[in-house]
């Protein structure tokens, strides 16, 4: 008869993966995230640009909640060439901002309260994945606060308010940078070429940042790495500040751009709109990277 060795290592199964706090807010993002979209392509269509941006979101975040709640339920993330603690949280924070979006625009272009011309079945579709879609950025932004870092507490860096601000801000400079393609007219004017060159470099920077910090590849930098992220959350304060002025004077001033919104400006394609878009998440930017800059003051990193 064969003999069998009592395993020392402990599970190969981790059941706090989906009985813990965390672990049931992931499975709610599943759960929720699958019939959203089922709801959707069942009965509830989608189209244009918007309605493919919904989907995407769901399936997108549905297969990396599944990715997690499988490599952690199994022990895998080990595995993985990942800081597990960073991806995580990061993945979090932006899903957290892709869900809120989607569960925005949806109802905003797809929903309407009466039955003509789509039909009262595909209208309480619409409606009710809607509904769906709300708790789903709820589920996202409930395990953000849960994995959130606390005073005092040794943990990722991602998940400290400095860590995701970064994914803030690159998620801002996204919607940015859709205003600018949508004929904004920032090649008019050399200051304005300077304003988009100020956004490009930022959301680099901050992307470069964020992933090394989730690759776990910081250790390996010849250079300190928290004291260059304050240094550089510092240069993007002063170009961001630039911007912030350059920007609204270059566009809404009656020597260069118009202060007003002109009359025969079309719904969608009016360069005035983007302009508009780009001005205010400028300040809005600004604002995160001015949080940033100081909540990263608060922050001591502990080396491995």
């Amino acid at each position: 008869t064969g003999k069998i060795m009592e395993s020392t290592g402990g599970p190969y199964l981790n059941t706090a993966a989906v009985t813990s706090p965390v672990g049931i807010a992931r499975l709610l993002q599943m759960t929720f995230g699958c019939t959203t979209f089922s709801l959707v392509a069942h009965q509830g269509g989608f189209s244009a640009a918007y309605g493919t941006f919904c989907m995407f979101v769901w399936t997108f975040c549905f297969a990396i909640t599944v990715f997690i709640i499988a490599c952690e339920f199994t022990h895998l993330h080990s595995c993985l060439s990942l800081s597990w603690g960073n991806f995580t949280a990061a993945f979090a924070m932006l899903a957290t901002l892709m869900s809120l979006t989607a569960a925005v625009i949806y109802p905003l272009y797809f929903v309407q309260v009466g039955c003509y011309p789509i039909g009262c079945e595909v209208r309480d579709f619409r409606i009710a994945a809607s509904v769906f879609a709300g708790l789903v950025f709820v589920t996202y932004a409930s395990e953000v606060f849960l994995t959130r870092a606390k005073p005092g507490q040794v943990t990722s860096y991602m998940a400290t308010i400095s860590g995701l601000l970064k994914i803030v801000q690159a998620f801002v400079a996204c919607i940015i940078f859709g205003a600018l393609v949508n004929d904004s007219q920032y090649g008019k004017y050399v200051a304005t070429q300077w304003c988009v060159a100020v956004y490009s470099f930022c959301f680099v920077v901050t992307v470069v940042v964020v992933a090394f910090s989730v690759t776990g590849k910081t250790a390996l930098l010849w250079f300190p790495f928290d004291r260059s992220v304050v240094i550089y959350t510092f240069g993007a304060v002063l170009l961001y500040a630039s911007a912030a002025v350059i920007w609204p004077v270059f566009c809404f001033d009656s020597k260069y751009g118009s202060p007003r919104r002109p009359g025969l400006c079309a719904k969608g394609k009016c360069p005035w709109d983007s302009q508009l878009v780009i001005a205010i998440f400028t300040y809005v930017n600004l604002l995160l990277y001015v949080l940033d800059l100081a909540y990263s003051q608060r922050i001591r990193f502990v080396p491995h």
